[in-house]
């Protein structure tokens, strides 16, 4: 269907002339303005501003408020250092070679073709590469991440910060708990052979995705300090160094975020490790499976939000968080494994119901 529109005859000459004069005074006076749509009141968008194509040994760049939230394309690229410091809708990044990359929060997918020797920081809802070779990147990802067609893939957890970072997450609707990007899934498993594995744990950031060094870019005060940055570093599918486990849950407050990375500080200066974390909505039911005889203590906190997960794991680790909640969190309520025993239960509990509610 369209629009048709009509345009207005010229007034005839010579003895209709007086009339149409005093005709289109009336006109003037009574017609009304013509309607303007929403489209057209937008502004334009020139894709040359969300693209950098065809580019050779150059450092470019978005600052923060530049993308806004639309998206993006990188194609062609080698041997370019690339930063995207905003959010973004989805990124498609195509037939690059020797790359460094930083892509701030993508609410959808990040999508790499075709592209081999690049090193990479990414924050997305959804990650997948094909025909891609020997890719190394930290990232945070949603989902679980997808390889297809894809050799020499190595990943590493998201370790980043700048001030407004924070706030790019929320608007791509984005958790910084919910970070699946040790659990990566193969499309084209080879027999025998293994086209991915993790970054060395001790990996330093900067080494692989130097800072910017163009003028403009450095006005973004990033900072690859592990304590700094927005996402908890997770171990995620590394080897522990205990069998012990501990659960922990916030429950949905003013000061849920700023708890949970509290008790991540507290415990990781004791020397736990962090192994996972979810931000996920519950209901009672859900409450009754996870908490079990517990639940009638919680459920009517899940009216208020998004509960928020932390599985530790160490020597001694469930007395350990039970002593810090109680001398930092003693007016918060927080679930928390009550033994040894049962912790890892508590753990299988939630996660399985966690996994099942993000569709995983």
């Amino acid at each position: 269907m369209g629009c048709f529109f009509s345009r207005r005859r010229k007034p005839a000459q010579g003895g209709q002339q007086a009339t149409a004069a005093g005709a289109s005074q009336d006109a003037a006076a009574g017609e009304e303005k013509a309607p303007r749509y929403s489209w057209e009141q937008r502004a334009k968008i020139d894709p040359k501003d969300y693209t950098f194509s065809g580019l050779k040994g150059e450092t470019v760049g978005r600052l923060p408020g530049k993308v806004a939230g639309q998206q993006f394309v990188i194609q062609d690229c080698e041997n370019c250092s690339i930063y995207i410091f905003d959010h973004s809708a989805t990124i498609t990044i195509d037939d690059c070679i020797n790359c460094q990359i930083f892509l701030g929060p993508i609410k959808g997918s990040v999508f790499f073709r075709d592209c081999k020797d690049c090193k990479c920081i990414v924050a997305c809802q959804q990650f997948r590469s094909r025909d891609c070779r020997r890719l190394e990147v930290f990232l945070c990802c949603a989902t679980q991440p997808i390889i297809e067609s894809s050799t020499g893939m190595k990943f590493g957890c998201f370790q980043y910060y700048y001030p407004e970072l924070a706030l790019q997450f929320k608007d791509a609707g984005l958790s910084i708990f919910n970070n699946t990007w040790s659990n990566i899934h193969d499309f084209t498993p080879l027999s025998g052979e293994n086209n991915w594995g993790l970054l060395p744990e001790n990996a330093v950031v900067q080494d692989y995705v130097p800072l910017p060094s163009s003028e403009d870019l450095k006005a973004v005060r990033v900072s690859t300090d592990a304590m700094r940055s927005i996402i908890p570093i997770t171990r995620g599918r590394r080897q522990r160094s205990s069998d012990e486990s501990c659960l922990a849950v916030f429950f949905a407050g003013d000061y849920t975020t700023a708890n949970a990375r509290k008790l991540i500080d507290e415990m990781t200066g004791k020397g736990f490790q962090l192994v996972q974390t979810k931000e996920v909505t519950m209901k009672a039911e859900d409450a009754q499976r996870v908490f079990q005889q517990c639940a009638s203590e919680f459920i009517p906190l899940l009216e208020k939000g998004p509960v928020v997960a932390l599985e530790f794991s160490g020597d001694g680790a469930v007395e350990g968080c039970q002593s810090v909640l109680n001398d930092v969190f003693s007016g918060t309520k927080v679930f928390v494994s009550e033994s040894k025993a049962s912790a890892s239960q508590d753990v299988d509990n939630f996660y399985n119901f966690a996994d099942m509610q993000m569709g995983m």
